[in-house]
C-alpha cells in the first residue's frame, strides 16, 4: 500500500508538470487566494480585537460585580453589599493580576457656559494601572495621584463641548442614596485623549473618596472589575471571583457586560470560515477545470493503464493526489506571504482617514493586524478538504473509463 502510495504520488508530481504554465497559473492563482483568506482574516481580528481590548480598557476588565440591580438602576443606591475595606481583605492575596473598586454613577457636569449628562467614576488610580486606560490616555495636566486627590479629569472631547479647559473649575451634580440632589465644585486638573469621542464625552473621573464624599458613602463601592490573564478565558476567572465574594453580588464576565462586543467574537469565528468558503468556490472553479483538462488531454494514457491492470481506485487517487498537491504548493506559498505581509503592519495601519466610521464600531484609528495559527490551520484544513470534495468529480469520472473506449477515443 505505502509503495503504491508513493507511485501515485510520483506520477501526480510528475503529470501536474506536463503543462507546466497551466500548473504556474493555477498555483499563483491559490496563492492569492490563500494570501486573500489570511491577510483579511488578520485584518478583521485585529479590528475585533482592537474593540475587544478597547471595550475592556474602558473600565469593563475581564469581569465585573456588581449589586443585582445596579444594570437595571445604575445610580448609587444600588451598592455592592460588602463595603470596601472588606472587598479588599477578600481579594487580597487571591493570586489575581489586578482589580480595583470604583464608584460608577450618572452625574451632570456644568461649566459656565454648558451642561452635560455624564458618568462620574471614582477611582483609586493606583489600583486602575492595568486595568483602565485612564493612565496611558493623558493628554493634558496631570493624572489623578491617589484616591483622595479631588481633582477632575475630562475627555478632551467634554472639555470642547463644556468649552473649558484644565485648570478650570466646573460643578458636578449627582444623587445620594436619599435621591437628594448632591453638588461641589471641582478643578479640572487634567484631560485625556482615547481616540473614540463616544468615550471622552461621557466619562468624568476624580479620586475615589472625593465621589465616596460627595455622595454620602464613605466606605461604599458601586462595582469592583477585575482583570484576567486572556479576554478569551475568564470562566474560571468568573468562578473564583464568585467565590470570593458573598452570594448576593452578581458577577459577569465582560461579553455580558458588553453584548456587543462579545457576538462580534462569535461573527468573526463564522465570519473567517465563510470568508474562506467563498475564495475557495472561486478557486475551485480553476481546480476543477485544470484536472479535466489534464485527465482529456491523458485519456489514453490512462485507458493504456488500467488496460494493463491498473485498478479505477489508483486512477481516482491520482487525480485526487494531483489536486492536493496543487492545493498544497499554492497554501504553502500563500501562507508565507500572508506572514511576510502581516509582520511589517503588526505595528499598526494608520486608518484616521475612516477614524469615524471606525469609532461607531468601537475601534480606534490605529488597525493593529493579527494573525492567529489557529486561523491559518482552519484555512489550510477547510482549502485542503474542500480540494479533496472538488477534485472528485474529474477524478471519478478518470476511473469509469473504459479500456478500449479510451484507447479508441484518443487514437
Amino acid at each position: 500500500m505505502n509503495r503504491l502510495a508513493v507511485i501515485v504520488a510520483r506520477l501526480a508530481w510528475r503529470n501536474l508538470w506536463r503543462n507546466y504554465r497551466r500548473t504556474l497559473i493555477m498555483i499563483s492563482a491559490v496563492t492569492v487566494g490563500a494570501w486573500a483568506i489570511i491577510f483579511m482574516t488578520a485584518l478583521m481580528r485585529g479590528m475585533v480585537n482592537d474593540m475587544v481590548r478597547d471595550g475592556i480598557e474602558s473600565l469593563p476588565g475581564h469581569v465585573q460585580a456588581h449589586n443585582p440591580g445596579f444594570r437595571d438602576d445604575p445610580s448609587v443606591a444600588s451598592l455592592l453589599s460588602s463595603g470596601d475595606a472588606e472587598i479588599a481583605a477578600r481579594l487580597d492575596g487571591a493570586g489575581l493580576r489586578a482589580w480595583a473598586t470604583r464608584v460608577n454613577v450618572p452625574a451632570v457636569v456644568s461649566s459656565e457656559r454648558a451642561t452635560r449628562g455624564v458618568t462620574l467614576i471614582g477611582i483609586d488610580p493606583l489600583g486602575e494601572r492595568g486595568l483602565s486606560f485612564l493612565a496611558d490616555a493623558m493628554a493634558d495636566g496631570r493624572a489623578l495621584r491617589d484616591a483622595d486627590d479631588d481633582g477632575l479629569v475630562l475627555g478632551r472631547k467634554l472639555l470642547a463641548e463644556l468649552e473649558t479647559e484644565v485648570g478650570k473649575r466646573v460643578v458636578v451634580m449627582s444623587q445620594d442614596p436619599a435621591n437628594e440632589i448632591v453638588d461641589r465644585g471641582f478643578r479640572v486638573v487634567g484631560s485625556f485623549d482615547t481616540g473614540l469621542d463616544q468615550l471622552e464625552e461621557a466619562m468624568v473621573f476624580t479620586g475615589k473618596h472625593a465621589a465616596q464624599a460627595l455622595l454620602g458613602i464613605e466606605g461604599r463601592v458601586t462595582e469592583l472589575a477585575v482583570l484576567g490573564n486572556d479576554f478569551r478565558a475568564v470562566d474560571g476567572l468568573v468562578a473564583q471571583v464568585r467565590a470570593l465574594l458573598p452570594e448576593d453580588t452578581e458577577v459577569l464576565p465582560w461579553y455580558e457586560l458588553d453584548r456587543y462586543i462579545g457576538a462580534m467574537l462569535d461573527v468573526m469565528d463564522g465570519f473567517v470560515l465563510v470568508w474562506i468558503v467563498v475564495i475557495f468556490i472561486a478557486l475551485s472553479f480553476g481546480v476543477v477545470n485544470t484536472l479535466v483538462m489534464a485527465i482529456f488531454e491523458r485519456t489514453r494514457e490512462i485507458g493504456l493503464m488500467l488496460a494493463l491492470g491498473m485498478r479505477p481506485s489508483g486512477i481516482l487517487l491520482q487525480v485526487v493526489c494531483e489536486s492536493l498537491i496543487l492545493l498544497a504548493i499554492g497554501l504553502a506559498l500563500g501562507t508565507g506571504l500572508a506572514w511576510a505581509t502581516v509582520l511589517p503592519l503588526r505595528g499598526g495601519i494608520d486608518i484616521s482617514s475612516v477614524a469615524r466610521g471606525m469609532e461607531m464600531f468601537g475601534a480606534g484609528s490605529t488597525l493593529y493586524p493579527e494573525l492567529l495559527w489557529r486561523d491559518v490551520r482552519l484555512a489550510v484544513g477547510v482549502v485542503l478538504l474542500l480540494g479533496f470534495v472538488a477534485s472528485l468529480p474529474p477524478a471519478w469520472r478518470a476511473s469509469r473509463y473504459r479500456p478500449v473506449e479510451a484507447l479508441t477515443r484518443s487514437a
